[in-house]
């Protein structure tokens, strides 16, 4: 998530850079063949541009309305991990009439969880985003790609990480080995009945918040969508040089000399702005799509999970709490 207030210029050029670069190419291009060529027939009525102009740009803001959905139902998934993350703490050290040492494995076995799964969840597939080169080496100087097993090692026995090594789907095998704990418990008669259906509660609700952030990994946005606003945008752009050609040739005819010659120059930037801004904004909708990539815009999993393992461990009344975790180059993981 990037959290300054405004996105630097440095940042945004890492994204535009190729596309600047291609719109000042193609826009040159239609100007030379038209200036210097004498290729005056190849402008077209601005008018039926302007209206594909306007139903891109509806296009693109249902994409982004729906893709901005996705992110923030992401979001309000980790914040009720947040909220039973603490509720399972407390429960633990409420309910459960052990020693220290067993309320502590309940509790960071939760932390291993919450943090195997924010390694699962951003875990590349088949519809996920592709990046320039200069972005993609941002992200792989600061990503997280390692198994999900390896992100439970200082949270669980040597024993259970061994057989967490050898699972398709480390968070499910977690909370399964919190009820079997549980489990254990109530036969060692160390806790309720009452109490066991109460942090049984908790578990499914976990399971539940699981499967929600599963549901958004796994269900790529509608492709009609993103692909068709895509090729509309690109539509739309590759057309807007021949159409200002028009505008510009009717302001032409109350000009003299080198004026004349050169005033439809400008057609040049004119293009490159408005078709930057056109497929910024259609960039913006497909980088809201995935929220869980660890990505600029993305939810900041490591930073919630960090603040997840400091209330808990606090609420051991541990002394050595790790850091929060600080923004890299602006951006929150």
């Amino acid at each position: 998530m990037y959290i300054k207030r405004n996105i630097g210029w440095g940042l945004i050029l890492r994204y535009a850079w190729k596309n600047l670069l291609f719109f000042i190419i193609w826009a040159g291009a239609i100007f030379s063949v038209y200036h210097f060529l004498g290729w005056t027939h190849i402008d077209i009525p601005f008018q039926p541009l302007t209206v594909i102009g306007i139903a891109v740009a509806f296009y693109i803001g249902f994409k982004n309305s729906q893709s901005y959905d996705r992110f923030w139902e992401a979001r309000k998934i980790w914040g009720g991990i947040v909220n039973y993350s603490r509720t399972w703490a407390n429960q633990v050290l409420c309910l459960v009439d052990a020693d220290h040492e067993t309320k502590k494995t309940l509790i960071y076995r939760h932390i291993g969880w919450i943090n195997a799964l924010r390694i699962q969840l951003r875990q590349p597939t088949s519809f996920s985003i592709k990046e320039n080169a200069s972005v993609e080496r941002l992200f792989k100087k600061h990503g997280e790609k390692n198994p999900a097993c390896d992100a439970v090692l200082l949270f669980v026995s040597k024993k259970e990480y061994e057989d967490l090594s050898k699972r398709k789907n480390v968070a499910t095998n977690l909370v399964k080995n919190q009820g079997l704990q549980l489990k254990q418990l109530l036969n060692e008669k160390k806790m309720t009945e009452f109490d066991k259906q109460l942090m049984h509660g908790v578990l499914e609700e976990l399971y539940n918040l699981q499967g929600k952030c599963e549901r958004i990994k796994n269900t790529p946005f509608p492709r009609q969508y993103a692909y068709f606003s895509t090729v509309f945008t690109w539509i739309f752009v590759l057309l807007l040089p021949f159409g200002l050609l028009n505008v510009f040739e009717g302001q032409l005819r109350n000009m003299d000399g080198d004026m004349r010659s050169w005033f439809i120059f400008l057609m040049i930037p004119l293009t490159v702005l408005v078709s930057w801004i056109f497929t910024t904004m259609e960039k913006v909708g497909s980088n809201s799509e995935d929220p869980f990539e660890g990505r600029v815009n993305d939810v900041p999993m490591t930073a919630l999970c960090r603040t997840i393992e400091i209330d808990l461990r606090d609420m051991l009344d541990e002394e050595e709490l790790p850091p929060k975790i600080q923004p890299q180059d602006n951006i929150l993981y």
